[in-house]
This record gives C-alpha cells, structure tokens and sequence, in this order.
C-alpha cells in the first residue's frame, strides 16, 4: 500500500521516514530533505502534485491548515482512506473557543476561560485574574498566537494587538483569556478511530524561543520522551479524565473523528489540566516519538483512519532529543535564503536524524533556509543524557549566518537521569495499559 503524506514540513519529514519501514511513501509538497529516503527496501518520492491528483491507498495529512480546510472531507468523499479529522473535528484547533467549549461540555478540566471580541470585556476579565496572564488567539496561527506573561498591562496590550488584526489578522479578531496554571507540561499524542483510543510515548516539547524559557512563544524548539516522571497510572489518568469524555462528546456531536488527538497538558498540583488540543502530530513531538515505534506504523494508522483500532502502540526501550534550529530573526520576522553548511556531516554521529523543516535550494541546487524552523536535529540512544549529547554533537557540525537554536533541550530531564529518577521502560512496552474504547 502507498501512503501519501500531506506537507512539507520536518512532522512529515519523520512520518515519511517512519511510514517508509514498511512502504512506498510520496509526499506532497514536501521538501528537498526528504527525496530519496529509503528504509528496508522502501522509498519516499516527492511531488508537487496536488493530493487529490496523487495516487495512493492510504493519505496522512499532517499539518492544521488543510485539515482545517478539509482537505479529509474532500480525499474521503472521492473513497480514500485517509488518516485526519474532518473539517468538523479540525476545529478542536482551528478555534480555541471551541475547543475549550468542548472540553467544558465534555467535563474534561481545564483552565477558567472566557472569549471575547470586544477590548472592553477582556479586559473586565484580564482584571478578575492574577498572573500569569494568558492570551491566545482563537484562530491558527502557527503555535505563535499565545502570550503568557506576569504583567497584566501587557496582557491588555497584547488583547488590544490581536483584536484590531495588528498581530495575527482575521485569526486574532477573537481572543480567548485563561487563568494561568503553573506545572510541568507535557504532551501525549493518542490515535484515535472515531470512537477508541490508544495513547502513544508522552513527550515534552520547549515552546519559548530561548534558554531558560524566555522569548516569545513558538511552534516549538526542540522535544524529548519519553518523559521518565509520567509513568503508566498517569497516563492512564489522562486518557480517563482527558481523552476519552473528549472523544465521547465529539461523538455526541455527530462527529467521527478519525486522526492523532495531540493532548497539550499541564501537570498541576490538582492533577492533569488541558492547555490545548491539537488535530495532528505535534511538532517537533513527532519526531522524538515516532522513530521509537516497534509496530508497523502505515498499518496503525490505517486501522485508526478504517475505525478498526485494535493494535497497541509499541516503542523502544530507548530515549530520544530532538533540537530545532532556526533561521535569525524567528519566530517574528525570518530571514530567509542563508546557505546552510555542514548537513552531511552529522552522518558520522551514531543515532543521528537530520530533518528538514524549512529548507530549499538556491539556483545552484545548493541547501538555504527556506523557513522559520530550518532543521530538526534528533538523535536516539539508551539514556536521555547519551541522546542530548549526541543530538548538540550533531547540531554543532551544522550552521548558517545567524543560525539559532537553544542550549538546554531535556537539559533537566538529563540531570534527572543522572540522579536515577528516570527509567525507560523495557523494550516492547506500550505507552499505556489498554487501548480505550
């Protein structure tokens, strides 16, 4: 069976090569990292071709926006099997607001929101609240529309940006305000076929732009799992408290959602809060997950886009550390079109993966910055510590004027490690006890 895989970015850089363990992959747009993969006598061919004119037994859409704009509706109207919601669950991200109404109809805990388009009225609200202030645009905006800040004339100015369209246009003209929660985050990714469940490895992802987390808030730095302090009986919380009454209501509303639900949770002192869902693999989360996998991916997803989900994700007893590196001038304003030196030279680092996010080539065919995240650096080993060491071995052969990525992804998970606190489970476990459903 040929899978098609739908974007360009380094989330379907990792599908393809993962996919490519067990078949014929062609991806469209895609992007120059990803011709000529090859893995156990498979390959992944790019094209430019849209998806509806590409040929294929399976497709797998992986970014927001053309699920948002249902592109799955439309493969699944023409008789393809396809893994990603349609237009009606791709809402859980093309609107926050309806996605936190959701999670409150489901009875899954979040944080105390409201949504508003006035100036007027969210800022009554920003004032019943105390810091940190979150703010978030109700459309996509690329993992880029949300402001957590401890400084509430900010968070006012923040609103008064987004609801004239100053920051993020038509997305932004509707904001919503949350409470701030304070805990460590994690992300868990769960396939879903419309009405079971199956969780995959939990992940940590680094959303500020620098070290310490500071800076603007991006589509993601850098990642690494599996995250050594959530355990199974956690995992198997989350999925009670935060998947499965989520599925339930989607069902209730006549929506028969078939793709990756990415859960963005907050580990707070009164147990797992919903941040956020996403309607796709989550990235740079992709690409620290989904290489650890021992089941055959294609037939995963095929099952969960059939709504036959019966096979429990499987992963290595192993740890992986993705680094994102970025072009000067990212998230606000990229500079584009800068040579990047030294791509083949982390060949020689064992248990390295290079994945393209935002690269092109110049008219001599050689490799330049083509977006704001350029290149995802993931390496696999047996430890945390081993994986990051590698993966900064790897990033430090690369670069580009002004190349910039951060220094301490899984920095503390690292010195956990070292300390004993983290212990990967024994080869052949799933991410969870059960599949739901």
């Amino acid at each position: 069976m040929k899978v098609c895989v739908v974007g360009s970015g380094g989330r379907e850089h990792a599908l393809a090569s993962v996919l490519a363990r067990s078949t014929d992959v062609i991806v469209t747009p895609g992007n120059p990292g990803m011709a000529g993969i090859s893995a156990e006598g498979h390959s992944v061919e790019v094209t430019g071709a849209p998806p509806e004119d590409v040929e294929a037994g399976m497709y797998v859409i992986g970014p927001e926006v053309p699920l948002v704009q249902g592109l799955a509706d439309r493969l699944r109207a023409a008789g393809h099997l396809v893994f990603g919601p349609g237009a009606d669950g791709a809402r859980l991200e093309g609107s926050k607001a309806f996605m936190k109404e959701t999670l409150v109809a489901a009875g899954v805990p979040t944080a105390r929101f409201g949504v508003f388009s006035g100036v007027r009225e969210a800022r009554e609200f920003l004032a019943t609240l105390s810091p940190p202030y979150v703010v978030k645009t109700d459309g996509l905006a690329g993992g880029k529309g949300v402001l957590v800040t401890q400084s509430l004339a900010e968070a006012e100015d923040d609103v008064l940006a987004k609801l004239r369209g100053d920051a993020f246009g038509d997305a932004g003209r509707r904001v919503v305000i949350e409470e701030g929660l304070v805990g460590p985050e994690c992300s868990l990714l769960v396939l879903c076929d419309g009405r079971r469940v199956a969780p995959m490895l939990v992940a940590q992802d680094f959303k500020r732009l620098g070290d310490g987390g500071t800076g603007p808030n991006t589509g993601g730095m850098g990642a690494y799992c599996p995250v050594g302090e959530i355990g199974g009986t956690l995992v198997d919380t989350m999925m009670d408290e935060a998947v499965e009454p989520l599925v339930a209501e989607l069902r209730r509303q006549g929506i028969d959602y078939r793709g990756v639900l990415y859960a963005g949770l907050m580990l707070t002192a009164d147990g797992p809060r919903v941040l956020e869902y996403n309607v796709r693999f989550g990235d740079p989360e992709a690409q620290v997950v989904l290489p650890l996998l021992v089941e055959d991916l294609a037939g995963l997803l095929a099952e969960a886009a059939s709504g036959r989900l019966r096979t429990e994700p499987r992963f290595e007893s192993a740890s992986s550390v993705c680094v994102v590196m970025t072009a000067p001038g990212y998230p606000l304003d990229p500079s584009l079109g800068h040579q990047i030196q030294g791509l083949d030279a982390p060949s020689g680092v064992e248990g390295v993966t290079v994945y393209h996010a935002g690269t092109g080539l110049d008219p001599s065919g050689r490799p330049v910055t083509a977006g704001g995240r350029v290149l995802d650096v993931a390496a696999i080993a047996p430890g945390i510590a081993e994986a990051r060491r590698k993966a900064y071995e790897a990033v430090s052969r690369i670069g580009w004027e002004g190349v910039h990525y951060r220094s301490d992804i899984a920095e503390a998970a690292a010195l956990v490690e070292a300390h004993g606190g983290v212990t990967p489970g024994s080869v052949g476990v799933a991410a969870g006890d059960r599949r739901r459903g």
